[in-house]
């Protein structure tokens, strides 16, 4: 039994479960950048209030998925584990006076985010999440935009059936007395409310709708709509949404119960779930707009909207949908083989299997020197373990300048001149060609 271990709720990402998270980051960055938005990055801790005030204290992340990092005693300051991207980039946006830049400003980021969350499956205190942000634009294009995005990353990555739910939650003007009415809903059912519902009800009754809890399920289904009781510039806001997603065909399926679970959200709210899963536990990600956030920050009013996808969900969706198409397949494939393995006839000679590798990969090619003394026939199998293609044999021919180069799939072998190795290894690496050709 091993001494350490991984904190609960986290785990190692070995290669070959580091590698697809890599592919994904990489279709996200490419896929940012095809839209117009640029790579930020904010600490992976910031003052516990950024996130107290940004998400809000009667959210299950704050209230109860807060990790607070411990500060020497001559720090006053609290801390906090990001867990979640938006706040802090609204933090950045006021503290580097990005108001001043063209608006919007448009953001994106990739990493790690930290909530102390119950350990299940794709939910881990550890995850990693893919955020766009575009803030300063009123909507509602922006909107329908950042939609169309999402929906675009789960198609590049090959999850090919998604749900997108959608919703508007309305805004200062036109909210108050929806959560009145909300209020008294809840106050009618009080009695059946868990003991942290009950606590809610009395601070922010929007919270229930999110509730986790089963037992909350048939109140909520009941409950008043925020989308028949919009004001006129929420409700011609989200109409103007909704068209622009039809023209871009993206299809989506109303939420009127849809309140995501952090206070700063206003107006168009949207999850997205893959299409055979249900249940909150089960969403790849979402987003909404936020235009109050930045003046929370401390900032002028500035209108904002952004998502954030879970990569970790995206992964375990991948695995499990069922039907794989190309595109998740070539997400979730293995690391690829070397190219080339160079092996050598004299086990002690280290430093010329090391050098022919090194002039090989400076040549833009994958390959691995076999650097253990060990007999060429142990080489050749240890090269042939690693998948490779090639093995080249630094031999006696060396001192002529050439190298044997064998085609371990075809099993064919021929003497190689060392100034053509890197065109006939760039050539096979180009067309996949299972064979040598001659010159």
């Amino acid at each position: 039994m091993p001494t350490f271990r991984a904190p609960r709720g986290t785990r190692d990402l070995l290669p070959a479960e580091r590698a697809p998270m890599v592919r994904l980051e990489q279709v996200a960055g490419e896929l940012a950048a095809r839209y117009g938005y640029h790579p930020i990055e904010t600490p992976a801790f910031e003052q516990a209030a950024v996130f107290e005030r940004g998400i809000g204290e009667v959210t299950d992340v704050v209230e109860k998925e807060l990790f607070f990092v411990g500060a020497r005693e001559e720090e006053s300051e609290r801390w906090a584990l990001r867990p979640e991207p938006t706040a802090g980039i609204a933090r950045a946006y006021v503290q580097h006076g990005m108001q001043t830049w063209p608006q919007p400003v448009k953001v994106t980021m990739t990493g790690s985010m930290f909530r102390y969350d119950r350990p299940q499956a794709g939910r881990y205190r550890q995850f990693w999440q893919f955020d766009v942000e575009a803030i300063g634009d009123p909507g509602p294009a922006v909107d329908a935009e950042i939609i169309e995005l999402a929906a675009r990353f789960y198609r590049e990555v090959g999850l090919s059936d998604v749900t997108i739910l959608l919703n508007s939650i309305g805004d200062p003007a036109c909210r108050p007395a929806y959560l009145e009415e909300l209020t008294a809903y809840y106050r009618r059912h009080e009695a059946r409310l868990p003991p942290l519902e009950r606590e809610r009800l009395a601070r922010n009754p929007l919270r229930i709708l999110d509730s986790k809890d089963p037992a909350v399920a048939d109140i909520n289904a009941g409950a008043p709509v925020a989308t028949e009781r919009l004001c006129d510039a929420c409700a011609t806001h989200f109409e103007a949404v909704r068209e622009h997603l039809a023209a871009l065909g993206v299809a989506y399926r109303l939420e009127p119960r849809l309140v995501r679970g952090l206070d700063y959200y206003t107006r168009t709210t949207f999850e997205v779930f893959p299409a055979w899963a249900a249940g909150q536990q089960s969403a790849v990600g979402g987003g909404g707009r936020y235009d109050g956030l930045i003046e929370l920050m401390g900032g002028r009013p500035t209108p904002g909207i952004g998502f954030g996808i879970g990569l970790d969900r995206v992964l375990l969706a991948l695995q499990e949908q069922p039907a794989r198409i190309d595109a998740a397949e070539a997400i979730l494939a293995p690391e690829p083989a070397p190219l080339a393995v160079v092996v050598g006839s004299d086990p002690a000679d280290t430093a010329t299997r090391l050098r022919l590798a090194t002039e090989l990969r400076g040549a833009g090619l994958a390959v691995r020197a076999e650097l253990g003394r060990r007999k060429l026939g142990k080489q050749l199998e240890a090269a042939a373990r690693d998948g490779a293609h090639f093995a080249v044999i630094a031999g006696d021919e060396l001192a002529a300048g050439q190298v044997q180069l064998r085609d371990l799939e075809a099993g064919t072998q021929r003497p190689t001149p060392l100034a053509n190795l890197a065109r006939e290894l760039q050539r096979a690496a180009r067309t996949h060609h299972h064979g040598l050709e001659d010159d």
